[in-house]
């Protein structure tokens, strides 16, 4: 086991990550200890070289099957994939891309599973430390100017931290993720039926199949064996 100090990690992320907070964060502005919620996006230039796969969880999940299944899953990843996540099971994404979506009727921006894209959830993250560092499109991804030129292009303010970062770099270059069944994720949050979208909340949030992982978020309760 290696405990890592959280301030030293923010130290090393902060001028990393520092330019994308403005626009993936719930502050205004940047600050400084907010760097940790983009810690999985650079995990790879903070992590020793000899560590070349994580998986990265939230804390409000209940595991149904073992963890070391889902390691398994880095076997699946295409070629060029640097990172496996599960989809994001509310509009949410449909919600943030509105202006984009309102100027590109066709797109499949914010559109729900199996064809459209609704985007990412980080709650649970294979992260292929060593496929990331070697990647010259991923880390071009994480230069502000990239940042920024993606941010326009697609009208985006988020305040989900990494969560936001991955779904946008999705939108571009899908061929950077390796998506996660549904189980891996089982997300149980319904605020957005009650925010405006009860008409479609249903296409995003089904899930068929064994649930391995429930993902409890926005403090919603996981249901007792």
């Amino acid at each position: 086991v290696i405990v890592h100090d959280v301030n030293e990690l923010t130290e090393k992320l902060f001028p990393v990550v520092e330019a994308m907070q403005k626009h993936f964060s719930a502050g205004t502005g940047t600050y400084y200890s907010d760097s940790i919620f983009f810690l999985s996006v650079a995990m790879h230039r903070i992590m020793p070289k000899e560590i070349t796969q994580i998986i990265q969880v939230d804390l409000d999940l209940k595991y149904k099957t073992n963890i070391r299944d889902l390691f398994d899953e880095f076997d699946n990843f295409p070629e060029g994939a640097v990172i496996g996540i599960a989809r994001e099971m509310q509009p949410v994404y449909r919600h943030t891309f509105w202006q984009y979506r309102r100027e590109n009727p066709q797109t499949k921006v914010g559109d729900p599973p199996p064809d459209g894209l609704p985007g990412f959830n980080s709650g649970v993250l294979l992260l292929n430390l060593e496929a990331m560092r070697q990647s010259k499109l991923y880390n071009q991804l994480l230069e502000p100017a990239m940042v920024q030129k993606l941010t326009e292009k697609y009208h985006f303010k988020g305040h989900l931290g990494d969560q936001d970062f991955f779904t946008m770099v999705g939108m571009e270059h899908p061929e950077l993720f390796h998506v996660l069944d549904c189980t891996w994720n089982r997300q149980l949050c319904t605020w957005w039926r009650d925010h405006g979208y009860s008409d479609v909340f249903d296409q995003y949030f089904q899930c068929e199949g064994e649930v391995k992982i429930y993902h409890g978020n926005c403090n919603t309760p996981i249901p007792e064996d």
